[in-house]
């Protein structure tokens, strides 16, 4: 029985899939691919998200190019997310649940908590946790910390993302996951994990 949901914000919570696509497109312009629908950012997409960039160039990185690719895309991403919006049901889902609930998100700590403070949910988290060190990374040990500072026991966790690395997190601190088709991720990579796979917020709370 679920006690405590862990949230993903990007392509979860927050629904930022155009903005993730359009930066995406601005930062690999100068490499001259042809620009990413959100179908195709799907197909490549993958944490770390280096590997991603070296699928869509069909090569290894080389030395320094990570971190250049990086800051261009969050430069590009916090102008073009700006007209972003939650998930269609969201809100609704985050007042309907009775339990304690958390934010785990792979975003900067410092952008994170005044994004999600500038939709007036706050007063629904216990804790809400960004990156404070490099972006583009694996989930799973920032899941383990969060989940510890919390105080929860894994086995009464439920993890709600839109990603593979969110079930990944989720299996690897020992909580379940329900996974969401509005984001990152193919509903096919999302099914391969074997955790429930949905299309709204609100049918997460079915299998709480």
């Amino acid at each position: 029985m679920t006690k405590h949901i862990v949230w993903d914000w990007n392509g979860t919570l927050f629904h930022d899939i155009d903005a993730v696509v359009g930066a995406t497109n601005e930062v690999f312009k100068a490499y001259e691919l042809p620009p990413l629908t959100a179908d195709g950012f799907r197909a490549v997409y993958t944490r770390p998200i280096w590997v991603a960039y070296e699928r869509m160039l069909g090569r290894p990185l080389t030395e320094g190019e990570w971190e250049l690719l990086d800051d261009g895309f969050h430069d590009a991403y916090y102008r073009l997310s700006g007209v972003c919006g939650l998930a269609a049901d969201a809100e609704v889902t985050l007042t309907t649940w009775t339990g304690t609930q958390s934010l785990c998100s792979m975003a900067p700590h410092s952008h994170l908590v005044p994004k999600v403070d500038s939709f007036g949910i706050t007063r629904h988290f216990n804790r809400v946790d960004g990156l404070l060190g490099v972006t583009g990374g694996e989930k799973a040990a920032h899941m383990e910390a969060h989940i510890a500072s919390v105080g929860v026991r894994p086995r009464d966790v439920l993890v709600i993302g839109d990603s593979v690395d969110d079930g990944v997190a989720a299996r690897h601190v020992g909580a379940r996951a329900v996974l969401y088709t509005g984001g990152m991720s193919t509903r096919e990579e999302l099914e391969s994990t074997g955790f429930p796979v949905i299309d709204t917020l609100a049918e997460a709370l079915d299998h709480t």
